[in-house]
């Protein structure tokens, strides 16, 4: 997968809120199944199974099967992409917030 299409896989991948507290869910947990993601989200098993379909293909979580059961983790490097195309634009923030540093000290000595 070519760097672009990765980068557009993750923001495809996290475009969607519910895909994102999915996400989180499976972040803040060491390893969870599709039934303990479906409990008490309001989101059918089905639909659960579907988002995590999407972020494995993005990279950003990854599979166990065990028995009957599949366990679903994070895979932080999967967010690699995202965070690369975003350090990018680091110089823009920090130029602009040196800027406003300078602002406010002239506002305010």
């Amino acid at each position: 997968m070519t760097e672009a299409a990765a980068i557009t896989a993750v923001m495809r991948a996290l475009a969607d809120p519910t895909r994102r507290a999915v996400f989180e869910r499976v972040v803040g947990s060491d390893e969870i199944t599709v039934v303990g993601l479906t409990r008490g989200s309001g989101v059918t098993q089905g639909a659960i199974s579907q988002h995590l379909k999407s972020l494995r293909l993005a990279g950003l979580v990854a599979e166990r099967a065990e028995g009957r059961n599949v366990y679903y983790r994070a895979e932080p490097e999967g967010l690699g992409p995202l965070v690369d195309w975003m350090s990018h634009y680091g110089v823009f923030w920090r130029e602009r917030f040196a800027n406003l540093r300078t602002l406010l000290k002239e506002i305010d000595p």
